[in-house]
């Protein structure tokens, strides 16, 4: 096996691919990548227990072969080779890397003993690549980290129609976003519940630019982008449905300049130390406002913003800030809309829309207000 390419490709593919390799396991190969040099092309595979990665790019192969490699230690290797074109060959029990003069060598690891990759599921539909990772990103911030609620951890996928619904919550927040989906036939729908932190690890790695085929089928996920092919297993469960919980009857409507309330956010939240709520005190009227308030005894800050508002009259909430600061950072609007039922109750906040269901929506729900 011998080929050439350069050094920019090589170190994007193994980083794509290498995603997926778990961080310990205890069968060694899967530790490895797959490199399969082909006449113009090299695929560099790799895959655990609960995802796989195929990636391709182009290459001038010299001799066709595969071969079996740490992959973490690769991607080490890739990350600080020289510019320019990188030489790769299987020489007797070794890798070799050579780039301007550096050479490095790597065991190979037996490839008998590497599993075969899981194939792509049947192909569901497309979805914009770059309007996805970001609908990734914006729910995965809502996910349960907490393993012994494995379900809580997941994010919703559904299909139906044209609309892809992403959905994920931990039972103190929910975040949803719907996008536009287009469908390979008109009867597709699916629902299943995806590892967050994979999802989005996957997004991140197909890239913003054109389409991304969606597959799923009963028991895994999968999407190819550009070269890149990932699967996913499924999540046993599924999360609470969304709908009635964000249906607010009568709430206090506000909206904020988003940019200028992260800020605040970020200031006040300096004094809230151990886990101590974030009091936002609202005031209608053509004057409307917004008082941020956190601390506790003498460590106190607080900073006031305009708020407009449909006329309610004064409302104290407060929230986690950190939950708060998670929520915001998640919109790309230049203002949010904050709908307010009281304190203790739910509050959800979504971009500067005024008519219609918003394509994002986050759920927060308020604690308890401390006064101070």
């Amino acid at each position: 096996m011998e080929f050439r390419m350069e050094r920019g490709a090589l170190t994007d593919a193994v980083s794509r691919a290498a995603r997926v390799l778990p961080s310990r396991s205890p069968v060694p190969v899967l530790g490895g990548l797959l490199l399969e040099a082909d006449i113009g092309r090299l695929r560099v595979s790799g895959l655990d227990f609960e995802a796989s990665a195929r990636v391709e790019a182009e290459a001038h192969t010299v001799r066709p072969g595969k071969v079996l490699v740490m992959g973490r230690r690769l991607l080490d290797i890739c990350k600080v080779l020289p510019e320019g074109p990188v030489e790769c060959a299987v020489e007797g029990s070794r890798f070799t890397v050579t780039a301007d003069g550096s050479r490095f060598g790597l065991s190979v690891l037996p490839l008998d003993d590497y599993p075969a990759l899981p194939s792509l599921p049947e192909v569901h539909g497309e979805v914009a690549a770059g309007e996805f990772a970001t609908a990734v990103a914006q729910v995965t911030v809502a996910a349960g980290r907490d393993d012994s609620l494995p379900v809580l951890t997941g994010i919703r996928l559904g299909l139906d129609g044209s609309t892809m619904t992403l959905a994920a919550t931990d039972r103190y927040r929910f975040a949803v976003r719907t996008l536009p989906f287009t469908a390979a036939t008109p009867d597709v729908a699916a629902d299943v519940l995806l590892p967050a932190r994979r999802l989005s690890e996957i997004a991140r790695s197909l890239g913003r630019a054109g389409k991304v085929d969606v597959a799923v089928d009963g028991g895994s996920a999968g999407f190819e982008h550009a070269g890149t092919r990932t699967t996913v297993r499924l999540l046993d469960g599924r999360l609470p449905r969304h709908e009635k919980l964000f249906a607010l009857a009568g709430p206090a409507v506000v909206v904020l300049d988003r940019a200028r309330l992260v800020e605040a956010v970020k200031r006040v939240s300096v004094v809230a130390d151990g886990g101590s709520p974030l009091q936002m005190t609202f005031t209608g009227g053509p004057d409307g406002a917004v008082t941020l308030q956190a601390g506790f005894e003498d460590d106190v800050a607080s900073q006031r913003l305009p708020a407009a508002s449909d006329g309610t009259a004064e409302m104290t909430v407060a929230f986690n800030p950190q939950y708060l600061m998670d929520a915001l950072a998640s919109f790309e609007d230049t203002a949010v809309r904050m709908k307010l039922m009281g304190p203790g109750q739910r509050a959800m906040i979504t971009g500067g829309e005024e008519t219609g269901t918003p394509s994002h929506q986050h759920l927060l729900m308020s604690v308890k207000p401390t006064l101070l």
